[in-house]
């Protein structure tokens, strides 16, 4: 369990990384600006607890799974947000005024597109981990 955390951890950064960076080419920034907090390594590698949830769902249709996925990921990023904001007085990201579409500045809805995606991702990760690195219980 410890690896497949850290493994997450580290996806999640470096997706996260790539994300950031993609988004500043975007907005013509040539630098390409990345970044990331170090609070999202810890949050990215609860992601060893939706393998549960992905083999209790892995026969449904795609759609159900891509939805479960967007509700799972905003309520993750929704509570763990506010937790740090609450401990801290400031969540890692502040999507006040960004989009019509944010919730208390801790979830955007019009990124559940992305989430749908991600959530595909994580689940071709996870069973990468168990099949062919035989992660299942490290």
């Amino acid at each position: 369990m410890k690896t497949r955390f850290f493994i997450y951890g580290l996806l999640g950064w470096g997706l996260e990384v790539f994300w950031t960076g993609f988004e500043s080419a975007l907005s013509g920034d040539p630098r390409l600006t990345a970044h990331t907090y170090l609070w999202m390594f810890p949050i990215y590698g609860l992601a060893v607890f939706l393998e549960p949830l992905h083999n209790a769902i892995r026969r449904y249709p795609w759609f159900i799974r891509g939805m479960v996925w967007v509700l799972v990921i905003f309520a993750l990023e929704y509570s763990t947000g506010g937790l740090i904001r609450l401990i801290t007085g400031y969540s890692p990201w502040n999507y006040s005024g960004t989009s019509p579409w944010e919730i208390h500045g801790l979830i955007r809805l019009d990124m559940a597109p992305l989430w749908f995606i991600t959530g595909f991702i994580f689940e071709q990760v996870h069973d990468y981990l168990t099949r062919r690195l035989n992660l299942q219980g490290r």
